[in-house]
């Protein structure tokens, strides 16, 4: 069966021509066709930010039982439709606390400048020290 088969596309005598364009064009479209579905624009990104953690520089931690307003900022941030900004010192088990801001503006280039300008602002305003440096910990 498959000498015959061989045979066949080998005695085509200039059929195969004529065969090959039709199935080239066919193939052609399909992967013409893949290109730009994956070109488009991505659905998602029409979507809202409402929701969304952005872009994680490292993970955000709060201990059992700590108290402040950090925890209501990062929830208050992953709830923000717009662009939007977090910046903390980081977390550490020998430091009682960490110094935080949330921001929102018109850019996330825009959030993270203003976010990682009040948790300084906060830093030396508390004068502390041993939270150490603010970074920003996500932005969307």
């Amino acid at each position: 069966m498959k000498e015959s088969r061989l045979l066949l596309i080998a005695n085509t005598n200039g059929d195969w021509a004529k065969m090959r364009l039709p199935l080239f064009q066919k193939t052609t479209m399909s992967v013409l066709a893949g290109l730009l579905m994956l070109a488009a624009p991505d659905a998602s990104a029409a979507e809202s930010l409402a929701g969304s953690k952005g872009d994680s520089r490292y993970p955000v931690y709060f201990a059992p039982g700590s108290t402040g307003g950090c925890q209501k900022a990062y929830k208050t941030y992953v709830a923000t439709g717009s662009h939007s900004a977090y910046a903390s010192t980081p977390f550490n088990w020998a430091t009682e606390f960490v110094v935080c801001a949330r921001a929102n503006a018109s850019s996330q280039k825009a959030a993270e400048t203003l976010a990682l300008k009040d948790c300084q602002s906060a830093r030396k305003q508390y004068k502390v020290t041993t939270a150490g440096v603010c970074s920003i910990a996500a932005s969307k």
